[in-house]
């Protein structure tokens, strides 16, 4: 199928859901929001129902739900071995929208975000992925490896459904390109902290408050933080700096250094640190486990 020859970024859903009400009210109290992230599947979908339980009454703002792939070239280490579990368990796209389902039921107001890539949502096919994520509950979707340029045939379905695209800003993101990413991003806009994969070293403060400011310019909406951040500590200096943070390999560890049955537990413990360092109690370092 031949590309557009002059693609256009589509325009933000004009109606607010979950993620905006979020923010709004965040804002009006002078908070940032906390966004944690686990693989789907990982240890198995039953304990993956019990995280996120655990993520949303630990104190988390919104989620970022992952779909396992077979190729998560943007995800370091950590979360690739999480997906891999996953896919041993026979995690499939379907499964993660269910997943998501009866997480809406029993949590009716916490955004979920789906955090992926463009292969299982090719093979579901672009409506029908569409249908079931407004039906399971879905609030926003990051496609990792969907570049804006051949993004329409899946963003403009999202957007009309009033679901927010989100968009991924990394370092080496030029000025105009982060001008054009603003003008398609919805729900609030990612920047990633570190030149490489999920888990990486954050970079220096100085130049990421100005990555910061720049999105904030150009894109108009919220900016939270991603990768890399690894400590409460890490949440902290993050929130001094952006609306949001996003926590994602130092979760996805602890899930995977533990039993099922203890994994939601620890988890909440993790959060509630995480959710007080960046309120701004203080901050009691993480005991091992």
């Amino acid at each position: 199928m031949a590309l557009l020859d002059e693609p256009r970024p589509c325009m933000v859903a004009l109606v607010k859901n979950r993620i905006d009400e979020t923010f709004e009210r965040l804002a009006r109290d002078g908070r940032r929001a906390l966004i944690p992230y686990i693989t789907a599947g990982d240890p198995d979908l039953a304990t993956t129902g019990h995280l996120l339980d655990a993520l949303a009454e630990g104190g988390a703002d919104c989620i970022e739900l992952g779909v396992p792939f077979s190729d998560p070239m943007a995800d370091g280490p950590v979360i690739q071995r999480a997906m891999d579990r996953a896919l041993a368990q026979g995690t499939r796209l379907s499964d993660v929208l269910e997943c998501a389902r009866s997480f809406r039921e029993r949590h009716p107001d916490t955004p979920l975000i789906l955090f992926g890539y463009l292969n299982p949502i090719h093979q579901m096919g672009y409506a029908t992925f569409v249908e079931r994520a407004k039906a399971s509950g879905i609030d926003g979707v990051l496609v990792v490896d969907l570049p804006i340029e051949e993004s329409a045939a899946l963003s403009e379905p999202l957007d009309e459904a009033g679901l927010h695209v989100i968009r991924l800003f990394t370092p080496t993101t030029t000025p105009d390109r982060v001008q054009r990413l603003g003008q398609g991003a919805g729900g609030f806009a990612y920047c990633v902290s570190v030149a490489g994969v999920t888990g990486g070293s954050v970079m220096a403060s100085s130049a990421l408050r100005d990555r910061v400011d720049l999105i904030r310019e150009q894109a108009d909406i919220p900016v939270a933080v991603g990768f890399g951040i690894r400590t409460p500590e890490d949440a902290a200096r993050m929130a001094d700096l952006a609306d949001g943070v996003v926590v994602g390999s130092a979760l996805v560890d602890e899930i995977a250094r533990r039993a099922p049955v203890e994994a939601p537990g620890r988890i909440r413990e993790v959060i509630q640190q995480f959710r007080a360092a960046i309120d701004g109690a203080e901050i009691i370092p993480l005991r091992p486990q």
